[in-house]
This record gives C-alpha cells, sequence and structure tokens, in this order.
C-alpha cells in the first residue's frame, strides 16, 4: 500500500491516507486459492503449525508459476512481477488485514482503533494525531484480528477475560477490549517501536537530552569502573522514559552482565549478554502467574552485574532497591510527575519502600511530553537529582539539570555532585580530572553528532573504541577537526 500524509485546513487533524492497490480479477482468484490451501495445511498440521515467511514465499512463487503456465501455455511471466505478486499475496495472508499497512509504517507510534464505523487514528512521529481513511464497518471481522493477535501471543480474549494486554512479534505493544468492558464495541491500541532503536545521538539531535548531560550520564553509569550510578527514569504515559533508557544502557560496560525485567517486553538494550524476562499472567485456571517481584528475586540468583525493571510499581520495588542496597546497580522506571512525587510513590503503598533504602538511588531523571497548539509534541529530559541523603526522615535531593522552556536547552545549574564526588574519590583522581573526563566524552558525542553517526552499531563501536583506547579516539578526532 501507498501512504500519503495530507492536511485539510488548520482547524482539522491531519489526514493519513492509504492508497489501496487493487488485485486483478485472476490475482483475486490466487489469493483465494493459496488461502485455501494454507487452511488445509494448517488443518493436517495440528495447532502447532507455524509459518516460515521465506519458505511460503518461495511456495507462492512455485504455485503462481505453475497456475500461470497451466492456464497461459501461449505466454510467459516475467521474474519481476512474479516476485512482486508473490510478496503482494504474501502479505496479505501473514499480515494484519486493513492495518496491515500502517503496523508497517516505522513512522508510526501509535494505532488506536476505537469502535465499529469509526475511523481508525494514529499518532505520527511527525504529524502528531492523524485521522486515517480507514475503518471497520464489521464487528467480527474486528473481533477475528484481535483474537488472532491474542493467538499469536498464546493468549486468549472472551467475555471472561474481556482485556488482552501484550506484544506482537515485532515488538509492538498490543491492548484490546471487548464487551461488556468497552461499551461501544471492540477497541485495539497498538504501540509500535522503531525497528531501529533511538540512540543517545538520536535523543541529543531531538533535544530531548542535551551534549553535557549525556557525557555526564556517560561518565556516572560506567562509574569509570568503581561505582555505575544508579538511576530511575520517570514521567507520564508516552513521555519516552522506555527510550530514553534504552539510549542510557549504551553507557553500561560491554562487560557487564545485564538482566531486564518487564510486564511487556520493550526493552531493547543494545549490549550483546542480555537476559531478558516478562512476567506472566495466570492460565484458565489461575495458576502459574509470574509477577514482576517473582522476577526480580530471581534475577538475584543469576549473578546480575546491572538490574533493569521495566517499570516499578508495587512490591518488586522492595526487592530492587533491596538489591541496589547490597552492591548491585540497576534502573528503572516508574510513572510520576515530579522528584519529589517520584520519592513519595516509592515509599507509600503499594511500593512501601523503607526511606532508608531510597539513597540507593543516585538520580531521578524526569522526562516529559510536551504539548504544542499544532498538535504536534516533544520530549524532554526536564530535571535531574540528585539524591544525597536524608534529614529528619526527609530524603534531600539535589537538582543538578533543569530544562528551561524559555531557551529550550537543558542547563547544568549544579554547584557540586555528591555521584562525582564519590568516583573521584574511589577512583584516586581529582574532581578536575572528573570534569575533564566529562568534557573529552561531551567532545566524542558531538563528533559522533556531527559527522551522522548514530546507529545502534554504529554508536556501540565508538563507545567500545573508547572504552577501550581514550587517547585513540580522542586524536582521530582532532585530526578529523
Amino acid at each position: 500500500m501507498e501512504i500519503k500524509h495530507y492536511r485539510i485546513n488548520n482547524n482539522q487533524l491531519p489526514q493519513y491516507k492509504v492508497v489501496k492497490q487493487n488485485y486483478s480479477p485472476k490475482e483475486k482468484v490466487l489469493l483465494d486459492e493459496i488461502r485455501e490451501s494454507l487452511v488445509d495445511l494448517a488443518i493436517s498440521s495440528g495447532e502447532n503449525f507455524q509459518l516460515n515467511e521465506d519458505k511460503l514465499l518461495n511456495d507462492i512463487k512455485i504455485f503462481i508459476f505453475n497456475k500461470f503456465h497451466s492456464e497461459n501455455q501461449n505466454e510467459s511471466i516475467t521474474n519481476e512481477y512474479l516476485d512482486k505478486l508473490s510478496r503482494k499475496l504474501l502479505r496479505d495472508i501473514t499480515g494484519y488485514g486493513k492495518i496491515d499497512s500502517l503496523i508497517q509504517d516505522d513512522d508510526l507510534e501509535e494505532i488506536m482503533i476505537i469502535g465499529i464505523n469509526k475511523p481508525i487514528f494514529v499518532y505520527h512521529r511527525k504529524h502528531g494525531m492523524m485521522k486515517t481513511d480507514i475503518e471497520y464497518s464489521d464487528e467480527q471481522e474486528l473481533i477475528e484480528l484481535i483474537d488472532s493477535m491474542a493467538r499469536e501471543i498464546n493468549r486468549r480474549i472472551d467475555q471472561e477475560s474481556p482485556i488482552l494486554d501484550g506484544r506482537l512479534n515485532d515488538g509492538s505493544r498490543i491492548n484490546a477490549t471487548i464487551a461488556p468492558v468497552s461499551a461501544d464495541g471492540p477497541s485495539l491500541t497498538i504501540r509500535k517501536f522503531k525497528k531501529d532503536p533511538l540512540t543517545i545521538i538520536d535523543l541529543i539531535n531531538s533535544k530531548t537530552i542535551s551534549l553535557e548531560l549525556a557525557a555526564f550520564f556517560w561518565l556516572c553509569f560506567d562509574g569509570l569502573g568503581v561505582k555505575s550510578a544508579n538511576a530511575i527514569i520517570s514521567g507520564g504515559t508516552s513521555s519516552g522514559k522506555t527510550t530514553t533508557l534504552n539510549a542510557l544502557s549504551a553507557f553500561i560496560p560491554p562487560t557487564e552482565r545485564i538482566i531486564t525485567i518487564e510486564d511487556t517486553l520493550e526493552l531493547q538494550i543494545p549490549h550483546e549478554h542480555v537476559i531478558r524476562m516478562e512476567t506472566r499472567p495466570p492460565n484458565v485456571e489461575n495458576k502459574g502467574e509470574l509477577t514482576m517481584n517473582d522476577l526480580v528475586k530471581n534475577s538475584l540468583r543469576q549473578r546480575p552485574d546491572r538490574i533493569i525493571v521495566g517499570e516499578v510499581r508495587a512490591e518488586e520495588a522492595i526487592t530492587l532497591f533491596t538489591a541496589l542496597n547490597t552492591g548491585h546497580s540497576g534502573f528503572g522506571t516508574l510513572h510520576s510527575n515530579s522528584a519529589r512525587e517520584t520519592i513519595t510513590r516509592l515509599t507509600t503503598k503499594p511500593m512501601s519502600v523503607p526511606k532508608i533504602m531510597i539513597q540507593a538511588i543516585d538520580f531521578i531523571i524526569m522526562q516529559n511530553r510536551i504539548y504544542t497548539s499544532s498538535g504536534v509534541s516533544y520530549r524532554r529530559i526536564s530535571e535531574v537529582a540528585e539524591v544525597v541523603g536524608s534529614e529528619e526522615g526527609v530524603i534531600q535531593l539535589n537538582k543538578i539539570f533543569q530544562w528551561n522552556p524559555e531557551t529550550d536547552n537543558i542547563e547544568n545549574i549544579s554547584v557540586s555532585s555528591k555521584t562525582l564526588t564519590q568516583i573521584a574519590n574511589l577512583s584516586g583522581t581529582s574532581l578536575y580530572e572528573i570534569n575533564k573526563e566529562i568534557e573529552n566524552r561531551e567532545a566524542v558525542l558531538k563528533h559522533m553528532v556531527n559527522h551522522n553517526i548514530h546507529s545502534v552499531n554504529e554508536v556501540n563501536a565508538v563507545l567500545e573504541l573508547y572504552n577501550a583506547n581514550p587517547e585513540k579516539v580522542l586524536n582521530r578526532i582532532q585530526l578529523n577537526r
């Protein structure tokens, strides 16, 4: 499908129009016949029938070629047409029907189906909220789509379990509801993630983070090998917490063993030594549940260097903070509107982390989604607060970076940093040398920005080279200026 974006006028939502490529009558017959043969194969193979797309594409090509030549003996079919038609048929067979082109569009963050005979809405990375020209008029068709997604992830959705929460094979997060939960018919929300995850350089380019703050985090999160800083990234829904956590995790030394724990797998940590764990809901008999707390407890038996919890919400918070207080390092995300509110949420029910344990966290990183009158939004790290201690039962915070909305800059407002002082003392270096190292790392990041080095593999290669031989990298940068 060819996709076009256009606006009707300034008072209406931007329109997302899908121009469909129609099949010829002969191609429609081919599609029906191929589908029918696949159904027969699935039935004969039992419930565990799995499609191998490469094999299926080859089978479709052979089927079309044989069919064409048996019915059109005096005509030939070009390889180009055969390949194009085969791929189009494959997409129709293995895809998600009407919304498949939306799922394939890497520029979309969210796909929102709100009911029957209503337009599907999407959130575009550049244009913001948009209204598509696609809608479902048949409730059964939409229910069948939701049901197929549920089967894909070994879940079910019915009147007894009318809510579906999970992820597709491509990592997209899905949430679906049916009656009686959704009064206006089935709903489906798909949160998509970029195929090539955003890196720290992408976040610098989009001004989500500044060069200085990125270099500061780089030093703090690798800790010069003597003290790795711990952090909680807080913010509202869709403020970019997971994206920032992914990007910052590139600063974790490649020698470390990382364990990630999530309700639904979203993190894409750019490291080789990563164990990804995902919670499991109870089965039909209300057995077999694995909670976040179960997985955090289990991770402590796996000799982790770094524990990353996708979203801290309940009793797993105490287990995580116990680990942080006993020498492990870690990250987590949390829904909150300010650094002080983050502390309040952590220390009250249902998390109930003892205040004395909170000091295991070095930084609270606040991230906001800023909305504009045009409907387009952008993300900014709005505040970085350092946990510096406790006084009369009150956790003390030292704000060291803050976003200035007037200049749209993230400003360093600190007088000193407890974390930098600890790293200096433990590594036997002076604060002057520590700050000089941050300047060097800022130069490396700036070099990548200036030379458009921003893919995951490219950024990791530069970071690993710097970790191995910083002087060599700095000399190269000097020569390229």
